[in-house]
């Protein structure tokens, strides 16, 4: 089955909205093993919106359109699909009883404006929406499907999960595997796997992330176990070749992984950073039993490794990350009881050498930390 998400609103191509209804609709069909061939964004336009819903019919089987389902004259994602098939609307007594009765439990009359939202046409039913006013539609035509929800997050999330999801199925099961590397760029990554990159069944793309490189692995099967075997054999393979660059898989976090090992040993951590600023600290802190294993974050601007040294002479600290200053280049310095470990990041700004030094810092403390 191949579908195409449609997010309708002037306001998206303004930028007054982020679409997170196409992301997260993008991963709940991905996850039902039905490819996403095109995500489209029109503004409220009559004729440019049904222009783009008849580009979507013709080429996909599935069209899931969000926004436009509201009561005012702006919203015209209705009378875009009546357009479009050739139909047209007339208001359903039941949606009407409904719409009325939302507002009269809220101590309120409905506004006449709103007897929009009851409409239907003959090839489209109703999809409750118990969150709002607005239902959303459920059209079939020529074997073709469009499924229409207003652009509240909240609102289509649930229309989706409880109506819509239910009723698809492409048959296969799709699954990724995703590991996470830092100390190499997406193109030597991409190098070093060679003709793993080619591969079909399963695929494996690299992409660059805030934390890193990703290689993700994906497949699509019927049968599950033979799919799972199949993405174990290549994470394999992924693994010998870049095995050393590997922090972690899929919900891992720099953060958790260092600390899993803190805790692990029984040790405590303190940090100096200026390059950085704070960036690692903010991050730290945001891990699962920080209070037991961080003991202490200095923030210094334009401080040397000796400033921030002194900075943690009165730690008891056994694990210590020095993040200094430097202009073109600055050497990050991990030390555990056990080895010390540096690694000299270079850059052409701040801005990108604050990133740098912050990833960079991450990463030698995990591995200083044997992670």
């Amino acid at each position: 089955m191949r579908a195409e998400i449609l997010s309708i609103g002037t306001e998206l191509l303004l930028g007054q909205i982020l679409d997170t209804n196409a992301q997260y609709l993008c991963e709940r069909l991905a996850d039902l093993g039905i490819d996403v061939l095109y995500v489209s964004t029109v503004g409220d336009n009559l004729a440019r919106a049904k222009e783009t819903i008849e580009r979507a019919l013709a080429r996909s089987d599935l069209v899931v359109t969000t926004g436009g389902l509201g009561p005012t004259e702006d919203d015209l994602t209705r009378e875009t699909i009546a357009a479009v098939l050739g139909e047209t609307p007339e208001v359903d007594p039941e949606l009407e009883r409904q719409l009325r009765a939302w507002f009269a439990g809220r101590g309120m009359q409905m506004p006449e404006r709103n007897r929009k939202q009851a409409w239907l046409i003959p090839s489209a039913r109703a999809i409750p929406n118990p969150n709002g006013t607005a239902p959303g539609w459920d059209t079939r035509t020529n074997g073709k499907r469009i499924v229409s929800f207003p652009g509240v997050p909240r609102e289509m999330r649930w229309m989706w999960e409880h109506t819509v999801e239910p009723s698809l199925s492409s048959g296969a099961l799709l699954r990724s595997r995703t590991l996470k590397l830092l100390g190499i760029g997406e193109s030597h990554a991409e190098e070093v796997l060679g003709d793993l990159v080619r591969s079909t069944a399963p695929t494996v793309v690299t992409k660059a992330k805030d934390d890193g490189i990703h290689v993700r692995i994906t497949d699509k099967d019927p049968e599950a176990r033979a799919m799972d075997e199949r993405i174990a054999a290549m994470e394999a393979k992924v693994r010998e070749r870049l095995g050393e660059y590997v922090w972690g898989t899929d919900t891992d976090t720099l953060p958790g992984i260092i600390g899993g090992a803190l805790t692990a040993r029984g040790w405590k951590l303190a940090t100096a950073e200026s390059l950085s600023a704070g960036d690692v600290a903010r991050a730290l802190s945001d891990a699962a039993g920080v209070r037991e294993w961080y003991a202490r974050g200095v923030v210094w601007p334009h401080a040397d490794v000796e400033a921030l040294t002194r900075a943690l002479e009165t730690s008891d600290a056994q694990v210590r990350l020095l993040l200094p200053y430097g202009e073109a280049s600055a050497e990050i310095i991990a030390s555990t009881p056990e080895v010390e470990r540096k690694v000299t990041i270079r850059f052409n700004h701040e801005r990108e050498g604050r990133r740098r030094a912050y990833l960079g810092g991450l990463d030698v403390l995990r591995r200083a930390l044997g992670r």
